[in-house]
């Protein structure tokens, strides 16, 4: 099982494809299975909570956090963005309706 977790840490925190896990690790089709398994039953999530009490007792911190600071920043966006995109987008719908129209 030790192996299984390195297997879906590695494609996590590297972002590499499935079929580029090292030859060391489990099979990416046993690997893949488990993740999908333990997403589904929800054991992913219990592992995560587990992992996140220990690091904050390792803290010293209390194991639910007592406050919280919330950041924000406005970013002024482009004025003429929409419209090219908008117009841009049309053109697509209609290209691939009449695609579609006369493949039949």
């Amino acid at each position: 099982m030790r192996e299984v977790m390195n297997g879906i840490m590695y494609v996590l925190s590297t972002g590499c494809q499935w079929r580029a896990i090292p030859k060391d690790l489990p099979p990416r089709s046993t690997v893949y299975d488990y993740l999908d398994l333990w997403s589904y039953d929800g054991t992913l999530d219990r592992i995560h909570h587990a992992l996140y009490v220990e690091g904050r007792k390792r803290g010293k911190r209390e194991a639910s956090p007592t406050a919280a600071i919330i950041d924000s920043q406005s970013v002024k966006s482009a004025e003429k963005g929409g419209p090219v995109s908008i117009r841009m987008a049309l053109m697509r719908a209609r290209r691939s309706k009449a695609r579609s129209a006369t493949s039949l």
